[in-house]
């Protein structure tokens, strides 16, 4: 099963990878992307930790 991402959660990984990678990554930008990754797992009966891989490889490594 395909796990699926929604723009939302694809903007909110952006604008942390960006954070992380200019060295200023917030608690409440990590935070805010940790929240919204349970809640999109629990609503859709992902696996939490399979949301946040998908998400963190679509953002990260766009090409693979």
């Amino acid at each position: 099963m395909a796990i699926e991402l929604t723009d939302e959660l694809i903007q909110l990984e952006r604008a942390a990878w960006a954070e992380q990678q200019d060295n200023r990554l917030t608690v409440n930008t990590a935070a805010a992307v940790q929240a919204a990754v349970t809640a999109h797992a629990q609503a859709t009966g992902q696996s939490r930790y399979e949301v946040e891989t998908a998400l963190k490889r679509r953002v990260r490594h766009p090409e693979g």
